[in-house]
């Protein structure tokens, strides 16, 4: 029932098996209704010099034109050909650097007792080609959506503000509405590095060139000589990339992960967000002609990368202070080099133009706070715009030196970003009174964007513990009060609270001396390095404290407690309100369900409303999508999710205190991964109302933002969404709760979680996942400074959301993205029958949480392969563990297969989604050999004693793993 494919052979670039998708968010449809390409855009291959040629060539090149690039009729054929080359190229290198392994490449031998220095090399081969695809898929699709919006228009494209916008102004949103909306609309992706991204910075940057070969190649105004150099700069990538060690040789520390962070923002999302921002003020002048806006910096970005504790020992507070440095230093680097390039550019003389007098008197006070006033008078007579920006610019180096040694800023440094931003202001409102607006727009505001976007630090920096860790603190800060004997109450009783509501009543003293753990030492040193850094280096580079496990109302008053000890209040004594916004998370389904009754009780706590209407007014919730599927299952955790959000949206209206959600995403579709638009659109009503965090984790990271063109799309699509939910949600039928929908899927719910609980407390389940998955070589694999395990207690319990799936995906299983949703549905069909069916089928039609729900249950359905399970499940070597969970596996797999077509309508899973197929296709005769192979490794690794022996296929099953992962293209 799967999308198969042969098993013997590497996927060939054939016309039949290529689409266009966008691999992130295929909502571009590739039909007969689609715009014909109109000519010249891709490289054309060349004839290999000796030897055969790949499998099923689609083309002959030699009927192809030497002198320009061919036309092509659809973007799948242009995908085709890109790919086919890239192929050639490979097989170019492959033939140079290991000529053994082509038989087995092409499916010719089978690898599974080749040697392991051969399995290494042909697994490298094999990630390499995943690599390659995902470039060509990447290309394909940003080149046919600019394809799309030069023959019929920005508004013809799905997920852009064009679009959006210009429905709303057709449905009768207002101008007035819409500035009110934009006053609110506040977007934040938060990066994470979480285990899940297996590429080094060095490969990426490798990427992102063949990515720029490819567009060059594009151009038809090469001549052949100048292509074929191009093509041979191509090639020499592609043997760059084979000769560049993937796999991290040692874990990569925290240091690195902010590097692997601070990348993107460098070669992508610093440029796109001011681009973003123009892109919407565009579409509202488009739309409202004659109407003004002011379009805030309302999209920015966080970051957990170097503040997220919970769990990881490597993260301290020395870390945390560097990583701060680090963000900094980046975003006056990169404010360096544009207002360097605006002080060569604008060289306007005053002779030229009338320099209004408030200006002079601006560049005055300039050149007077520069420090160099006379000298930069005397470098630039007569050019007063450069004067200003050059008096701008040494007062940036001045910050930025400070920055990186360390050191105390001058006193010609800027203090804070806003003073860089009012400069710039200053200086674009006068460019457009002297009559050069396009100058002003086109070359100052997007860097006096920037700088109100990224400020000074990059990111806002969340920082993440446990309530676990925080308790402890509390507890010893308990007994370091006067004249206590004994131990302190214990955590969520009467005696506990009373003492925190004292503590957090009482003005702020001396504390006593005490001898406190490391621990504590720690924790508290945390909350005393958000006061220090925003005195130091900027108030903006902290964004919250999101607290992990948040199972009580004393968990989160705790941490108000622990923020006051640090001096984090408005007030010296620490009885008014909290600086620092406290962020709950709920991630397991009865934390979950536990949410309303505790939100009700903190907003109904004095300090804690004080607090939140100093800081804004809105209180953040924190969702967990890992944590809830791992302990629920799929169907209940979206359930469940659904249904908190709505409680709380609730809450917020009743209580006065609106809520926002911070949604912890990860990229596969059990962990919450699902295509942006669809899944922003499916939140509940009034849910988002403009807000919205979410996390981008791993490899979604440079999934989405490797690429300038694919970076700007998902920004676009990650903010319109957003804006449409907002305009749309309180109007949209599918968006409306009905009452017997929500009891159907209530009663589906508890069905499915029986179903899931019952194998995954199994008595055998732990036996079996760990023999039949490389689980515990995961742990090998270098690939995040996160432990996989919180504690290190071998448990199901302990081991963290991400590992869970990334196991279940590399053995074919995909347990996480499917388990319970058949049992489920045949189960309320069992008591309702015919009108079950055919209520669940109009749920499928009217409900966008359900439809979303079945959407990704087949989709991950059709990346499950029994075949290849049944040989992982070979693994176990007890034949009773072995049959009993495979065998649960099996039939809940087929029972949920026939439940979800039966309400689908398809005849095989994902059968609706022909481009998510077409790309899948082009993959799986690639993952079946790796998986095979892995199967073989694991076997082999396990049996070895000797530790050489075991180092000679280390290398081999790691790479089978990354290789699976980059196959997939989701490993948690």
């Amino acid at each position: 029932m799967t999308a198969r494919a042969d098993r013997r052979h590497p996927p060939p670039p054939s016309a039949a098996s290529s689409s266009a998708s966008d691999p992130v968010e295929p909502n571009l449809r590739e039909d007969s209704a689609a715009p014909r390409d109109p000519g010249p855009a891709a490289p054309v291959p060349r004839s290999r010099p000796g030897g055969a040629q790949p499998p099923l060539r689609p083309y002959d090149p030699a009927t192809l034109p030497r002198s320009r690039a061919p036309a092509y009729r659809s973007a799948a054929e242009y995908a085709t050909r890109v790919a086919s080359l890239l192929f050639d190229l490979l097989l170019d290198v492959m033939r140079a650097r290991a000529p053994e392994i082509e038989p087995f490449w092409r499916g010719e031998a089978e690898a599974t007792d080749a040697p392991p220095e051969v399995v290494t090399r042909l697994l490298q081969a094999h990630g390499i080609w995943f690599q390659l695809l995902t470039i060509v898929e990447q290309n394909a699709a940003m080149r046919r959506r600019r394809q799309i919006e030069a023959e019929t228009g920005a508004p013809a494209l799905r997920g852009t503000f064009a679009n959006t916008v210009r429905a709303a102004a057709r449905a009768g949103t207002t101008a007035d509405e819409m500035r009110a909306l934009l006053a609110r609309l506040r977007v934040r992706p938060v990066v994470t590095a979480h285990p899940t991204e297996a590429k080094r910075v060095t490969v990426l940057e490798k990427h992102r060139r063949i990515y720029r070969r490819l567009v060059d190649l594009e151009s038809p105004r090469w001549t052949p000589r100048e292509r074929e150099a191009l093509i041979d700069a191509l090639r020499n990538e592609i043997d760059l990339l084979w000769m560049t060690g993937e796999l991290h040789l040692e874990r990569p520390t925290v240091e690195q992960e902010v590097h692997w962070a601070l990348h993107f923002f460098n070669e992508t999302l610093f440029e796109n967000v001011p681009l973003l921002l123009d892109k919407l003020e565009r579409a509202l002048e488009a739309n409202y002609p004659g109407e003004r806006f002011d379009v805030p910096p309302f999209f920015q970005f966080g970051s957990w990368v170097g503040g997220d504790r919970d769990g990881n020992p490597f993260v301290t507070n020395d870390v945390t202070r560097w990583t701060l440095s680090q963000n900094r230093t980046a975003s006056l680097r990169r404010y360096q080099q544009r207002l360097a390039e605006l002080v060569r550019a604008l060289s306007i003389t005053e002779r030229a133009v009338a320099i209004p007098e408030r200006f002079r008197r601006a560049l005055a006070r300039a050149l007077e706070k520069s420090g160099d006033g006379a000298g930069i008078a005397s470098r630039n007579p007569g050019e007063v715009f450069r004067q200003f920006l050059a008096s701008a610019l040494r007062r940036l180096e001045a910050t930025l030196s400070a920055a990186e040694t360390g050191s105390p800023a001058s006193p010609v440094a800027y203090e804070i970003a806003e003073e860089l931003a009012a400069d710039l202001r200053e200086i674009e409102e006068t460019l457009i009174e002297v009559k050069s607006p396009a100058i002003a727009l086109r070359m100052v505001r997007p860097l006096r964007r920037e700088v109100e976007s990224f400020w000074f630090s990059t990111v806002r920096l969340d920082l993440r513990e446990n309530s676990g860790r925080t308790t402890a603190a509390l507890q010893e800060l308990w007994r370091a009060g006067a004249g206590r004997d004994g131990e302190p109450p214990p955590p969520d009783t009467p005696g506990w609270r009373e003492w925190l509501v004292a503590e957090l009543a009482r003005p702020l003293g001396d504390r006593p001396p005490s001898a406190f753990s490391a621990a504590t030492v720690e924790t508290l040193g945390t909350f005393g390095l958000v006061g220090e850094t925003r005195a130091r280096l900027d108030r903006e580079a902290f964004g919250t404290f999101i607290l992990s496990m948040s199972r009580h109302v004393d968990d989160v008053l705790g941490v108000y407690l622990l923020a006051k000890q640090a001096g984090l209040f408005a007030d010296a004594p620490g009885v008014e309100s909290c600086t620092l916004p406290i962020v709950p998370l709920f991630e397991s389904i009865d934390d979950l369900r536990r949410a309303p009754a505790i939100m009700r009780e903190l907003l109904n706590v004095p300090v804690v409303r004080r607090s939140i209407r100093a800081q804004g007014g809105i209180q953040e919730v924190m969702i967990g999508y890992s944590d809830s599927n791992k302990d629920g299952g799929f169907l209940t955790s979206n359930w469940e999710l659904s249904r908190v959000q709505t409680k709380l949206t609730r809450l917020g209206a009743e209580s006065g205190v609106p809520i926002a959600f911070f949604h912890g995403r990860g990229g596969s579709v059990s962990r919450g991964g699902a295509p942006t638009g669809r899944a922003i659109a499916a939140q509940p009503r009034g849910s988002i109302d403009g807000r919205l965090r979410l996390t981008e984790q791993g490899e979604v990271v440079s999934f989405k933002y490797a690429n300038r063109g694919t970076a700007a799309y998902q920004m676009e699509l990650l903010a319109s969404s957003v804006l449409e939910h907002t305009i749309k949600s309180e109007t949209e039928a599918a968006l409306e709760r009905v009452g017997e929908f929500d009891e159907a899927m209530e009663a589906l719910s508890g069905a499915a979680r029986a179903a899931y609980r019952t194998l995954v407390e199994h008595p055998d389940m732990v036996a079996y996942f760990q023999a039949a998955s490389p689980l515990e070589e995961i742990s090998l694999l270098n690939i995040g400074s996160r432990p996989a395990r919180r504690t290190g207690v071998r448990s199901l319990a302990d081991l963290r959301a991400i590992p869970w799936v990334f196991a279940w995906s590399q053995n074919r299983h995909l347990v996480p993205g499917w388990y319970g949703v058949g049992t489920g549905i045949e189960t309320f069909l069992q008591v309702r029958g015919e009108r079950g069916e055919a209520l669940l089928k109009r749920m499928f039609e009217g409900s966008r949480l359900f439809r979303l729900i079945l959407d990704e249950v087949e989709k991950t359905l059709a990346h499950v392969d029994l075949m290849a399970a049944r040989e992982y499940a070979g693994l176990v070597t007890d034949p009773r563990v072995r049959d009993t969970i495979f065998g649960l596996i099996e039939e809940e797999y087929r029972r949920t297969v026939a439940a979800t077509l039966r309400i689908s309508g398809g005849s095989q899973p994902a059968e609706r989604f022909p481009l998510f197929r077409r790309r899948l296709a082009r993959r799986l005769p690639t993952i079946n050999q790796v998986s095979r192979q892995q199967v073989e490794l694991l076997r082999r690794f396990r049996a070895v004693a000797s530790e050489a022996e075991r180092e000679a296929y280390l290398s081999a099953l790691l790479l089978s793993i990354n290789c699976n992962a980059a196959g997939l293209g989701a490993t948690g």
